[in-house]
């Protein structure tokens, strides 16, 4: 194969991708390749990640437990601080169980996986997040998707399916930024004899989890948790259907028990909802001073702000742009999202101050003129 014509293609264009290099602790305020910039696109929504508490918990999670697990959760490496933490995410979620997985996109493939025996068609919102994507071909069956957040569409297809189905849809869409209507969706799965399956990465500590009864519930830890890893929630009898049928789940080292004594943290400083208040204050206030200065971001109550550019070339000049002038923010650009709806992607966070915002968006409006 010939790689070098197949970047150089890419890069002609403009959807080549490259990495930049932080030099210190993730927030608000970072170093990036060297320069000074007030950091919006990272997914640190309540500022955990470099949180004293929670970085004095890793610590002495690591003096008990050492650096890693040793194995899989199966075999050694369950500890106690795991078993905790996955009691603690079931209580805060409501579910009677709760299941460790290194990341979202373990997760989500680990239930696919077990899942592959028992379902006899999968419907998909157009907008899912990659890793449902891919988990879907796991399956072997024809991956169909409904418009998205089209009520109307997912009934139309759901009603020309027969046997037992699998309905699955982000809570939080992660380019978008909008909500999926769970409560209405359930309603059709229910009708339709599927399970319905929600994949909360965007959402979790963040919004309150709308889990309905007898579905499945994925979130990850790595974004509003601060920490690292992922888990599913949902009843007991599922739950230990996993530990049997789930590949990655099985076959997967268990991530550091340290992690878990942080997160544990996390989870209550998370409960105390003071980092909540201040995300949801910065995202009312990011809103009203966009409009203030008539900039048009897509409908977006979460912590996810886009504002469609349509061409990458364009998305990628304006990232450009402003990280020149002390700010990050990236442009996402196909395949990630749909042809000629390149963006930048603007995400918010606990720790930004009004200043910072107010900042942010007059410069948006001057490279935007």
């Amino acid at each position: 194969m010939n790689f070098n014509q197949q970047i150089n293609d890419l890069d002609k264009k403009h959807l080549l991708r490259s990495r930049k290099i932080s030099e210190n602790a993730q927030g608000v305020e970072m170093v990036i390749d060297g320069k000074k910039v007030v950091n919006f696109c990272s997914n640190d929504y309540l500022s955990l990640a470099n949180n004293e508490q929670v970085k004095e918990a890793l610590v002495q999670g690591v003096k008990q437990y050492g650096v890693g697990s040793g194995a899989s959760h199966l075999v050694s490496g369950h500890s106690k601080a795991h078993h905790e933490l996955e009691e603690a995410l079931a209580d805060y979620t409501g579910q009677q169980r709760a299941l460790l997985f290194s990341s979202g996109y373990s997760a989500n493939l680990g239930v696919f996986s077990a899942l592959r025996d028992d379902v006899d068609w999968v419907l998909q919102d157009k907008l899912n997040h990659a890793s449902l994507i891919d988990a879907n071909q796991l399956l072997g069956l024809p991956l169909r998707r409904y418009l998205h957040n089209d009520l109307a569409s997912l009934k139309s297809k759901s009603n020309k399916q027969t046997g037992q189905g699998l309905i699955v849809t982000d809570n939080v869409f992660s380019m978008d930024g909008d909500r999926a209507k769970i409560n209405k969706i359930e309603k059709i799965a229910n009708f339709s004899n599927a399970l319905l399956m929600q994949d909360d990465a965007h959402g979790f500590g963040v919004f309150e989890a709308n889990i309905p009864q007898n579905s499945i519930y994925m979130a990850t830890l790595g974004k509003a948790a601060g920490t690292m890893g992922a888990f599913v929630a949902g009843n007991d009898d599922f739950i230990d259907y996993l530990v049997q049928k789930s590949r990655p789940y099985v076959y997967t080292t268990a991530i550091s028990p340290s992690l878990c004594c942080a997160t544990l943290k996390s989870l209550e400083l998370i409960k105390s909802n003071e980092q909540k208040t201040k995300l949801l204050a910065n995202i009312d206030y990011f809103r009203n001073f966009a409009k203030s200065l008539g900039l048009n971001f897509e409908n977006s109550e979460s912590a996810i702000q886009p504002m469609i550019i349509g061409e990458s070339d364009k998305a990628l000049e304006l990232s450009k742009k402003l990280f020149e002038v002390g700010f990050y923010v990236s442009a996402i650009r196909p395949p990630t999202v749909p042809p000629n709806t390149a963006r930048l992607r603007f995400t918010l966070c606990a720790n930004h101050s009004f200043e910072q915002i107010e900042s942010l968006l007059t410069r948006v409006a001057n490279v935007m003129a």
